[in-house]
């Protein structure tokens, strides 16, 4: 239990930079707090006893300002940042290491007793004022933007903007070599970047393409001289001096501190 806890702990770290000590998430979050009784009405739900786990989950509601049905069905390290106005249906499915923020709405969009809700795969990131409704599934690693109204199947890695929403971004199978020379000239890919259908992340996206093909062709040209007998000189490329990059910019002291 104690480690299921840690590593809980950790993911929210992860996601939340606001967060700083394990005590002040536990104590000051709401959104871990809605969880923790939403654990406790699901299991009273699935021992029939149906009124207590609604009571429990009202009373959830009224300290967080969060609303889970006790019958929806969440994974582990699920993760609701901010929380307030937040509602989970009672046929919701949610994987793992998901994320919500404020505002979220799993809906349905039917009075028939069948599922009813979406259905949320691993990973998914539903942005602030969002709404899902219906039986509907999300596929892994998806993202909702804010204030979209999604009604219809996500593929597993897009991300869909909008009312009504719509898919503007994939994941592509580029995307291994992008991180792989991300990491070789010093940081962190925009390759991955798959939140947004941002203008410079496509335009960097196509340089580490470039760049990945570039060597490929290289190691080619080099191994076919070797092969007709050719004495190739050992050459070593210098590393890129990305310390700077790391450097805290003055101007940025100015700035107001930002979450």
């Amino acid at each position: 239990m104690f480690t299921g806890l840690r590593n809980y702990i950790r993911s929210v770290r992860l996601r939340d930079p606001a967060a700083h000590s394990a005590w002040e998430i536990l104590t000051a979050y709401p959104g871990v707090h809605a969880i923790a009784a939403h654990r406790i009405a699901h299991r009273l739900w699935r021992w029939r006893l149906r009124w207590l786990a609604r009571l429990l989950s009202h009373i959830s509601r009224w300290l967080t300002g969060i609303e889970i049905h006790p019958a929806a069905q969440i994974g582990r390290r699920f993760f609701i940042d901010h929380g307030m106005g937040v509602v989970i249906g009672e046929t919701a499915e949610i994987g793992d290491d998901c994320t919500l923020y404020h505002g979220v709405t799993l809906g349905g969009t039917s009075w028939q007793k069948e599922k009813r809700h979406p259905t949320l795969g691993n990973n998914v990131v539903v942005g602030a004022g969002a709404k899902v409704l219906g039986p509907i599934h999300v596929g892994d690693d998806a993202r909702i933007g804010s204030n979209s109204v999604v009604v219809k199947d996500v593929p597993p890695g897009a991300t869909v903007v909008g009312i009504p929403g719509r898919v503007v971004a994939r994941a592509t199978e580029s995307k291994p070599h992008r991180e792989a020379m991300a990491k070789k000239i010093g940081f962190d890919a925009y390759g991955q970047t798959r939140d947004m259908p941002d203008p410079v992340a496509h335009a960097i996206d196509c340089m580490l393409d470039h760049m990945h093909g570039v060597d490929q062709k290289l190691e080619s040209i080099c191994a076919a001289l070797k092969k007709s007998g050719m004495q190739m000189p050992g050459v070593e490329l210098p590393e890129l001096e990305v310390e700077h990059l790391e450097e805290e910019d003055p101007a940025e002291n100015t700035t107001d501190e930002r979450k």
